[in-house]
């Protein structure tokens, strides 16, 4: 019997405890999670994908059964590539079901073999997004609720370089 492997993509810019929350969720569900690190050049990263993929392999360090890979290009090609079951998307709103939702037909008339799953956050972590944690960072606001300490003190080392 083969194993399940999700794909959970996404730029990670930078990994929240939102994400961690749904990884760690996923990571019950199938025997395999891939977290994989989009490039990001539509959206001028704040990290680089070499530090995305070490702030996510730190934060989701206590499971095991979840790898680390940065990608570029088409979301479709990566997921056969990795031999994928499914890729896992997580939903905050009604605005993100209708993007997700859009996105994964377009994605499954590429191949019809694309799966995806949607997950919604747990309660407390429903209203936080990346970009909301970046301009708070930006702003020298505090983020430790909504970030692992690895990631809070990425940004101190952003500050620090002049960020």
């Amino acid at each position: 019997m083969s194993k399940s492997r999700v794909i959970y993509p996404g730029t990670f810019d930078p990994m929240t405890n939102g994400h961690i929350d749904l990884v760690s969720r996923a990571a019950k569900m199938f025997d395999e999670v891939v977290v994989a690190i989009a490039f990001g050049h539509h959206k001028n990263p704040v990290f680089s994908q070499e530090e995305r993929i070490e702030l996510a392999k730190v934060s989701l360090s206590h499971l095991p059964n979840v790898e680390f890979i940065g990608f570029d290009g088409l979301l479709v090609n990566f997921f056969h590539e990795q031999g994928a079951t499914a890729v896992l998307r997580g939903l905050r709103a009604i605005s993100d079901f209708e993007y997700e939702f859009q996105l994964a037909n377009m994605n499954r008339q590429l191949d019809p073999k694309f799966e995806a799953v949607f997950l919604t956050p747990s309660e407390q972590y429903s209203f936080i997004s990346s970009t909301l944690v970046r301009e708070i960072a930006r702003l020298r606001g505090d983020v430790t609720r909504f970030v692992p300490q690895v990631v809070v003190d990425a940004f101190e080392r952003k500050h620090q370089q002049g960020w």
